[in-house]
């Protein structure tokens, strides 16, 4: 519709000026001496128009091609960015897929505009860590050092792929950097706390558990589990004495003293330094809490010394718990060592066949044949005491 007006509407105007043309009897003369061009007016209203269209045209060439390199430019610059961000694109794309060649080239190629090349620079060095080629990456880190835009993503980068590569003191030392630049969000938490488990700095790690467990950033199982690593590699440090031991336990919070995992532990490294008291009291206390048979060993290894009081209350202890453990074979062997350095012969042999009557686990096989071996010993029967040594080795073997 809009075309059948417009079109009605140029018919009328070339009907109007005809018309008038028609009509118009003046005319127009030119004179330059010794010439004179006379004309009509009509054809003198035409040929301005001619010419003032021929000069707009002119100008209009000159200012379009005053314009074109910087039109050029501006293209050529659109292109650039056309393409350096197809490529940016295809990066991410091959990054996740998991063709990390493809992604290192496209990444390159995205490089080449400015605007670009850090993000280009962070996905390159990811696939070239993903194809173990550690110095490529290293060497798209370097180029960013530069960028403190982009300073928090590189260091956190470089921590992650540091810790993956098992490199903790590298790790470590982007970790430093993040801390001192004020970034301590919890993926660098994170991070932080791989890297010094890898490092097997133990107090480091059960301060960032604590502080990503303050946050509910970790599993409680995993936290669990952490802890009991850290204290377990700080009980049995080469380096303690009998003081420094029990400084480290007490620096232990009371909750975690409780786990089974971490009182056996600290049990059997007081028991390594003779601490015989202070490991029976230990286990003791966590069996109240949960019974485990890691704890009935370590009880067994701090078996006081024959005819003191201290190893009568220890049978007293285990006779109590195999009213509500009766089957229990760690328990019977337990109680049977007891009665064996008592001299409880009757007793000690009977709790050593029941707990060889109901183990399963070679260990505990082979240590009730060696008691029984001594026993028999003991008591001057050599032919049962033999016939315990092979049940004892063939136990070994197994």
């Amino acid at each position: 519709m809009r075309i059948f007006i417009r079109l009605l509407i140029l018919f009328a105007l070339a009907v109007g000026l005809a018309v008038g043309a028609r009509y118009n009897p003046g005319n127009v003369v030119l004179f330059f001496p010794p010439y004179r061009i006379d004309l009509s007016l009509n054809f003198f209203l035409f040929l301005l128009l001619v010419v003032f269209v021929l000069i707009y045209l002119v100008i209009r060439a000159i200012f379009t091609t005053r314009k074109m390199p910087r039109k050029v430019a501006l293209y050529r610059q659109a292109k650039r960015e056309k393409d350096s961000n197809k490529a940016l694109r295809e990066a991410l794309k091959a990054l996740f897929e998991g063709r990390f060649g493809h992604a290192e080239k496209a990444a390159m190629r995205a490089t080449e505009l400015p605007d670009n090349a850090s993000i280009a620079s962070l996905i390159g060095a990811r696939a070239a860590h993903h194809m173990s080629q550690f110095e490529r990456r290293d060497s798209w880190f370097a180029g960013l050092e530069q960028d403190n835009a982009y300073k928090v993503a590189r260091l956190v980068s470089m921590t992650e792929l540091l810790v993956d590569q098992h490199q903790p003191g590298k790790a470590l030392e982007a970790v430093r950097e993040l801390n001192a630049n004020g970034t301590r969000h919890i993926q660098v938490l994170r991070w932080a706390l791989k890297a010094n488990q890898q490092a097997h700095k133990w107090q480091e790690v059960l301060k960032l558990v604590r502080t990503l467990d303050k946050h509910r950033a970790l599993h409680p199982a995993l936290s669990q589990r952490l802890r009991e690593l850290a204290y377990e590699d700080l009980l049995k440090n080469q380096g303690h004495d009998a003081e420094s031991i029990r400084r480290v336990w007490y620096e232990i919070p009371q909750a975690d003293r409780k786990s089974a995992f971490v009182a056996s532990t600290a049990a059997a490294a007081f028991n390594s330094h003779g601490l015989f008291d202070d490991a029976r009291g230990i286990v003791e206390k966590a069996l109240v809490e949960e019974w485990d048979e890691r704890l009935m060993r370590a009880y067994r290894d701090a078996a006081a010394s024959e005819g003191s009081a201290a190893l009568l209350s220890q049978i007293e202890h285990c006779e109590k718990w195999s009213e509500q453990y009766p089957t229990d074979p760690e328990l019977a062997l337990t109680l049977g060592t007891l009665c064996l350095r008592q001299k409880l012969w009757g007793k000690a042999q009977r709790h050593m066949e029941q707990a060889l009557s109901d183990a399963v686990d070679p260990r505990t096989v082979r240590e009730a044949n060696l008691k029984l071996a001594q026993l028999h010993e003991a008591l001057g029967q050599p032919e049962e005491a033999a016939s315990h040594y092979r049940q004892c080795a063939i136990a070994t073997m197994l």
